[in-house]
């Protein structure tokens, strides 16, 4: 299953090398505010990202002045345009249960369960639905304008994508209390003090820092860099032994990929090592024999 470039609900989707997604909402009319339909094809989009060996990393951002300003509450009357039509729910008290389960907190599910690395270029207004989406992100850089944050209870409501699991896995129990409950909405030198994004840049250097982050990280061993995200994710969740059974298991499968070799290869002969060679239809380093480091010589 390959994911085709193109215009879909709400976003764009493009290709860049090697093997990079980039995925650009493009609502700017609305702070590209998200409706269900939206939501709907982005879940598509990432399941087939999941299944496409092809792509390595995933990019989000934003057209205009937002990377996605929370939800269209305007559009909760549904998107009779959209063809086949998709209900957003919210019409009643087991509506919104389903709503949530099935279309919005599916989004930021996705995310998490990509194996595939995902940064999220917060170029704008991120906020709630989006604020949630770059939490899901594995990396955020901020541009100095960004303005992010949850929110909700300016409106009454929740952050129910998941959002206050997130800001507690990134602030802790008390500061993510004190940014839901005091309604904060951070500029992107704040959240990087905060700990929110890894990096804040000027505007006009989004693109290409993120860029330049995307494609380090797709020239790194993708096998093992999958794995590696898998285990930090589960970690929280894990006791100490559990946590080590975990991370044996996959180190059994790692440790005798041609990516290891040719990295131990690469180490001896003093080179930056050249992984990916099943992405890239290279031949990778024969599988017979001693690994590098199993070598008495």
């Amino acid at each position: 299953m390959a994911v085709q470039e193109g215009e879909y609900c709400g976003f764009l989707t493009a290709i860049e090398d090697p093997g990079i997604l980039v995925v650009t909402f493009n609502r700017p009319e609305s702070l590209n505010a998200s409706t269900a339909a939206m939501k709907r094809d982005l879940v598509e989009v990432l399941t087939q990202t999941q299944m496409d060996d092809a792509i390595r990393i995933v990019v989000f951002t934003g057209e205009g002045h937002a990377f996605w300003a929370g939800d269209d509450l305007k559009g909760y009357g549904g998107d009779s345009t959209q063809v086949p039509q998709i209900h957003h729910g919210h019409h009643n008290p087991s509506g919104t249960y389903n709503g949530l389960r099935t279309i919005s907190q599916a989004v930021n599910t996705a995310v998490r369960n990509l194996d595939k690395i995902s940064i999220a270029a917060i170029n704008g207004f991120a906020i709630q639905t989006g604020f949630s989406l770059a939490l899901a992100c594995d990396f955020r850089i901020a541009s100095r304008s960004a303005k992010m944050g949850s929110a909700t209870l300016r409106f009454g409501l929740l952050p129910d994508e998941g959002g206050q699991w997130l800001l507690v896995q990134h602030l802790g129990v008390a500061k993510a209390t004190d940014f839901m409950m005091r309604k904060r909405i951070v500029d992107g030198e704040t959240a990087h003090q905060m700990g929110l994004v890894h990096e804040v840049v000027e505007d006009e250097d989004l693109m290409d820092e993120t860029f330049e982050l995307a494609r380090e990280l797709a020239e790194g061993p993708q096998v093992a860099m999958r794995m590696l995200k898998r285990s930090i994710l589960l970690a929280a969740d894990l006791t100490w032994d559990q946590s080590l059974d975990e991370i044996a298991a996959k180190t059994a499968v790692t440790d005798h990929l041609p990516d290891a070799r040719e990295g131990a290869k690469a180490f001896i002969e003093k080179r930056n090592p050249a992984f990916n060679g099943w992405l890239e239809g290279r031949s990778d380093p024969p599988m017979d024999g001693p690994a590098p480091w199993e070598s008495d010589s």
